[in-house]
């Protein structure tokens, strides 16, 4: 039973509704456009939300959206075959209203689909009652039962009849039938009592016997292959005596010891230097050692392109021209086939970034479906199109729906009377304390005091890490510079004490000295170990920080899914509250050590939907940046 179907354009006009079970399908719907549509995630046809599973399909020709929503504990197989045949009689039946593409049409149109609907649905219920459920094969209806037992038996030592039959066509019928007789599957001997009855003429043969016979042609046959191979091998044409003639160039015609000299040419006693545009183009790099933009057109196209790199005027402009021309799409809408070739070399371009692979796979779909059906302009290519509207699609995850602004946060727990407190979290070797001191440089910088909590009680040194820190912060923002206040300090507990203990007593303390902000550092732990997720786990629920940051290092590719996955599933598998407090944003660190295969960046925020608060670069504390989103997709498209 269905909840309910829609459909409306992807300007948010409802042209017709199905109301079902469900009361309203605003909730869902609006779910599904804010976190999937509006996200460029449309790499599956299918969201859940809540108790509901709701699948759609994009119609990029005329730009509506069909979505169908049903209880996720129900399995109906028929959803996808409605949702198809509704789509097309849909389309076809309001062609001339949706075309006009103006808003006051569809507000004027009236969409009459309640009982094509409902035949439609009658219809699909229908079918998936008649298909018959499967039935496992009996053995009177394979095709063993139908061989004879005779012809199942197999001598040791005789090849099967098939594999006899293309040994005899690889090495020759003729040569074979003059060797000898051969046992064929009509004579296949039975056995009784240890004795083996061959058709010749009644004749009794032991199975030594019938080994020995066999041994004796198999040796007959290969032997004769060998001294055959041998003496075809020494009847080859013997080799030319005497010196070979020189080597002929075929533009030059020419064969002195002047052009068969490969030494280094030397002038005046010193050898010559290549000039350094040889040198670029060894490199395959451009002038000044930028890196080529990304080229998804097929080898014929790099084929003429690198022909093409030879400086002539005339030649240039007629291999621009028809390039152009060669790869225009005239005013048709793409298709899956249009897109497949530039698709998969974007989807390798971007495993090569870093980009998780299933990620990468997911991010090609999510285009496809987008551009599938879409109208091109005459001059537009596919490559131009796909690339464009990739490169879309990562800005728009990299700028996910919550953005974090601390600044205006820690304000707002000002005029609470209330210290802001950060936890932060990852695995082994990220640099949580180093960063962490880096965002306490930036909040002294903004006129903010902090309170660091040691809550690190298992690694040896990391609360003389924080001690050190804290040092030398407080040299570089001493109190007499703002009055006397205190501006950063460290709340310590030693080792191996409760790291939620020693958070909460931190907390209380910043309250009553009136620090701003309180940064919790944790232990570094794999996302695979129980026990330690769930004292995080603990340390979260027990203290409710405003903010929880994963701490991640821009060199992982697959891996930052595995830890972010698990990290999220952990919090809510082991969190005590009703509702449990998973990751609210990311620090990406080590990104000055990368490269342009920033990938990692398009993996975390893709994965959760959390956005990249702090990157850091670098091993000072002003090493610090926010996450410029075209900047990073502009390095991940560069080839």
């Amino acid at each position: 039973m269905l909840d309910f179907f829609t459909i409306f354009s992807k300007g948010g006009l409802v042209l017709w509704c199905f109301q079902g079970v469900s009361d309203s399908c605003t909730g869902p719907v609006n779910a599904l456009i804010r976190s999937v549509l509006l996200q460029e995630r449309g790499g599956n046809n299918s969201f859940t939300h809540e108790a509901l599973t709701l699948k759609y399909k994009l119609d990029n020709q005329f730009e509506l959206v069909f979505v169908v929503g049903f209880q996720k504990i129900l399995t109906l197989t028929y959803v996808d075959k409605l949702i198809d045949d509704v789509h097309r009689l849909f389309r076809d039946k309001y062609r001339t209203e949706i075309q006009q593409q103006s808003a006051l049409s569809l507000l004027n149109g009236t969409f009459d689909f309640q009982n094509d609907f409902l035949r439609l649905l009658r219809e699909a219920e229908e079918s998936s009652k008649i298909r018959a459920p499967t039935t496992m094969k009996k053995f009177e209806d394979s095709e063993k039962a139908k061989k004879p037992v005779r012809s199942m038996i197999e001598t040791r030592g005789e090849k099967p009849k098939e594999k006899a039959k293309n040994s005899k066509k690889n090495k020759g019928a003729k040569k074979e039938s003059s060797d000898g007789p051969l046992v064929t599957s009509k004579a296949v001997p039975t056995e009784k009592s240890g004795l083996l009855v061959g058709p010749e003429n009644g004749v009794e043969l032991s199975k030594e016997e019938l080994i020995r016979r066999k041994r004796e042609e198999f040796i007959q046959k290969h032997g004769r292959g060998m001294e055959k191979s041998s003496k075809s091998m020494k009847s080859d044409a013997p080799k030319e005596k005497g010196k070979k003639a020189p080597r002929v160039w075929a533009l030059g015609g020419c064969a002195n010891k002047e052009v068969l000299d490969y030494s280094t040419p030397t002038t005046n006693g010193a050898p010559e230097v290549a000039p350094p545009e040889d040198i670029n183009l060894i490199r395959g790099t451009g002038p000044g050692g930028q890196l080529q933009d990304l080229d998804c057109s097929s080898s014929e196209d790099e084929g003429a392109t690198q022909n093409s790199t030879k400086p002539s005027a005339t030649k240039g402009t007629l291999g621009g021209m028809f390039g152009m021309l060669k790869g225009l799409v005239g005013s048709k809408s793409l298709s899956r086939a249009d897109m497949e070739s530039v698709l998969d070399k974007m989807r390798d371009h971007l495993i090569a970034k870093n980009v998780a692979a299933d990620i990468a796979v997911q991010l090609c779909e999510s285009v496809a479906n987008k551009l599938e059906g879409k109208v091109m302009g005459t001059f537009s290519t596919v490559t131009s199109t796909v690339k464009q509207a990739l490169q879309e699609s990562l800005v728009q995850i990299l700028q996910p729906q919550r953005r974090v602004d601390m600044l205006r946060d820690i304000m707002d727990a000002q005029r609470h009377q209330r210290p802001y407190v950060v936890t932060f979290c990852g695995v082994n070797g990220v640099g949580k304390s180093t960063n962490l001191a880096k965002i306490s440089f930036w909040l002294l910088e903004n006129g903010f005091s902090v309170l660091i909590a040691a809550c690190d009680t298992f690694r040896a040194g990391a609360v003389e890490q924080l001690r050190t820190h804290t040092r030398r912060l407080s040299a570089l923002h001493p109190p007499e510079n703002h009055g006397g206040r205190t501006m950063v300090q460290l709340f310590e507990k030693g080792y191996g004490k409760d790291a939620a203990g020693i958070a909460m007593e931190a907390i209380a303390f910043a309250r009553n000295q009136g620090f701003d902000v309180v940064l919790v550092d944790t232990a570094g732990r794999m996302q695979d170990n129980a026990p330690l997720m769930t004292a995080l786990a603990k340390l979260i629920t027990v203290n409710t920080p405003d903010l929880v940051l994963f701490v991640g290092e821009a060199l992982v590719g697959n891996e930052a899914v595995d830890q972010l996955v698990k990290f999220n599933r952990a919090l809510a598998d082991h969190s005590m509250a009703q509702t449990p407090r998973l990751i609210d944003g990311i620090v990406l660190t080590k990104f000055d050590t990368i490269d342009d295969k920033v990938g990692a960046a398009i993996s975390m925020t893709y994965i959760t939907s959390k956005p990249i608060v702090f990157v850091g670069t670098g091993q000072t504390y002003c090493d610090l940046r926010s996450l410029n989103a075209k900047a990073v997709v502009a390095a991940l498209m560069k080839a």
